[in-house]
């Protein structure tokens, strides 16, 4: 039964964006008494539709001119986006998306709960449809508490369809919001099938998502601080929560149904994930059907995102040594090649192979363009804020029109997947410090052999560069993560603000957040270099304060229930 009812979620996915772009045209009244009725939710096929919608929660790269989550996110230490250098927030706003828009999926996935309990569905219908309807409001709580902190955890449906603020509820303790979450999760895991189909929800999704999770919440309960976060560290919930994100992690490891691709960048810029192994979970597109803009985001010719240097000097050598203690050639600057073209060649070549992955040979920027060619003879024009362009999701076996029109690319969007495991079971390991040698070469060294590095070791070198007060080995994990996720998922943010780390955001502090890469220009230069050669992509000065890391609470919200506090430094 579970399996039949999984092919009908599957035929009907293909309605998402029909069914979501007819709600504005639908009779909003006549829809809300539909929907309400018992029939509604006795209907297995309805309710699959209904569920359906739950998938526009997972932004993947973006579609409709909307951004996704890859690339875009660029407030971190990665990338530069002159344009949107500083804070997501500077002040607070009367209305947000990031809450009203969970809020609104939060009461959805409550209509499910409630109504399908009270239908004539079969048992296993009624636990399937629950199941999914848990897991997509943990999903969405998950960003809520990492945003907000303290928030109002609610179990009712909305009151109408367009219910989308809340006027009634105060905010929940946030670990009370994660163990809820955890519970929701927890019934996904219990409740759903094992996968069969990578678009669909299943046991393996939300094992990825228990790990992701239970790592933030173990971590973030270490290094949390009464003064920036509201409350002091929980050791104890730290070891609880970093167990069972080992757990949640090793049971996708020992099920043996994932491994690595031989090649980094398949998961990236593939138009068929369905059958990749690393793959746990992803977001489907297809052509003129389902559509993105990330390549032609990464392919265009305005100077508007780019690697950072600070980005760049993250990536080992080849000998596995930082640029501290390497003996192999640190020269950095870029040279003219026979084309005429500033050249960074023989620096990717000495270091860990993602970077080239992610970077192109050529540094290009305002006044020293670059065409990436495209395989039927056009050409993609190139430019960057920093220099280093980004290459990391360009798909060059694309026809010109699909890879860089502004809506028509297809490549599939990974939302979880295997390396990630891997770096979550290694880290929460260490930081329990129960990790082995064996641990590290099931893990994280698999993805060093495949960046072409050495092994890591129990006791690596110290970096001087580690000032973060963590062990050797905790860095270079860290590290890891940090190069083989660069750009996706938003996950960089949310690594400092779980380790207590968003000064390191403070251009003031750490002036290589904005810098790129240092070249020698001839003539008059058409980027701002500082004394050094290095290129300047933005003029403005990002400050931290520890308010950022809670957005501030929409003021609608307050308005509506003064009994809603403000975030700390947002009164």
């Amino acid at each position: 039964m579970i399996r039949s009812l999984l092919r009908l979620l599957a035929t009907l996915s293909v309605g998402v964006i029909v069914l979501t772009a007819c709600d504005d045209i639908l009779d909003k009244s006549a829809k809300s008494a539909f929907m309400d009725s018992p029939a509604y939710w006795s209907n297995v096929a309805e309710v699959a539709s209904f569920t359906n919608d739950f998938y526009t929660n997972f932004d993947g790269y973006g579609q409709d001119g909307f951004l996704g989550w890859f690339y875009y996110k660029s407030l971190s230490d990665d990338q530069v986006n002159p344009t949107a250098f500083n804070w997501s927030f500077y002040a607070v706003p009367s209305r947000s998306d990031y809450w009203d828009d969970a809020f609104a999926q939060i009461k959805r996935a409550n209509s499910v709960i409630r109504n399908v309990g009270a239908s004539t569905l079969t048992a296993d219908m009624k636990t399937t449809f629950t199941a999914i309807a848990r897991l997509n409001r943990a999903w969405l709580y998950f960003q809520l508490v990492r945003e907000y902190g303290d928030v109002p955890w609610i179990t009712t449906p909305a009151a109408t369809q367009d219910d989308r603020t809340l006027v009634a509820d105060n905010r929940t303790d946030r670990d009370v919001v994660v163990d809820s979450i955890v519970a929701d999760i927890d019934f996904a895991v219990a409740h759903l099938p094992e996968a069969t189909d990578k678009t669909q929800w299943s046991s393996d999704m939300a094992l990825a998502l228990l790990s992701d999770v239970c790592l933030y919440e173990g971590t973030y309960c270490r290094y949390r601080t009464r003064a920036d976060n509201g409350k002091a560290p929980n050791e104890s919930r730290a070891r609880t929560y970093l167990r069972k994100c080992v757990m949640a992690s090793e049971a996708l490891i020992i099920s043996g149904r994932y491994a690595l691709t031989a090649d980094y960048g398949d998961v990236y810029h593939s138009a068929d994930l369905s059958h990749c192994r690393e793959v746990i979970f992803f977001r489907n597109y297809e052509r003129e059907v389902m559509t993105h803009g990330l390549i032609a985001a990464t392919t265009a010719s305005q100077q508007v995102y780019g690697l950072t240097k600070d980005a760049v000097d993250a990536f080992l050598f080849r000998d596995g040594k930082p640029k501290a203690t390497t003996a192999l050639d640190t020269t950095e600057r870029a040279t003219v090649n026979t084309d005429g073209n500033y050249s960074i060649a023989g620096l990717l070549q000495r270091r860990d192979k993602r970077l080239s992955a992610i970077t192109d040979s050529i540094v290009y920027f305002k006044g020293a363009t670059w065409s990436r060619p495209c395989s039927d003879g056009a050409v993609a024009p190139m430019a960057s804020s920093t220099g280093y362009g980004i290459r990391k999701f360009d798909n060059t076996t694309l026809d010109s029109y699909y890879r860089t029109g502004s809506n028509t690319n297809y490549t599939d969007a990974p939302i979880f997947w295997y390396a990630v495991v891997l770096l979550n079971d290694a880290e929460a390991l260490a930081e329990l410090g129960s990790i082995t040698q064996d641990d590290l070469d099931v893990t994280v060294n698999l993805l060093q052999r495949r960046a072409g590095l050495p092994p890591l070791t129990l006791r690596p070198p110290h970096d001087p560069a580690n000032k973060d007060g963590v062990s050797n080995l905790l860095y270079e994990i860290r590290r890891t993560r940090r190069c083989e996720l660069m750009l996706d998922n938003w996950y960089r943010y949310w690594d400092l603000v779980r380790w207590h780390q968003l000064d390191k955001l403070d251009s003031r502090q750490h002036p290589n957040v904005n810098r790129g890469a240092q070249v020698a220009i001839s003539g008059k230069a058409e980027v701002t270099l500082d004394a050094d050669n290095y290129i300047i992509p933005s003029t403005e000065t990002r400050i931290y304060k520890p308010k950022y890391y809670f957005f501030p609470v929409p003021a609608a919200v307050i308005k509506a229930n003064p009994a809603v506090s403000q975030n700390p430094g947002w009164q």
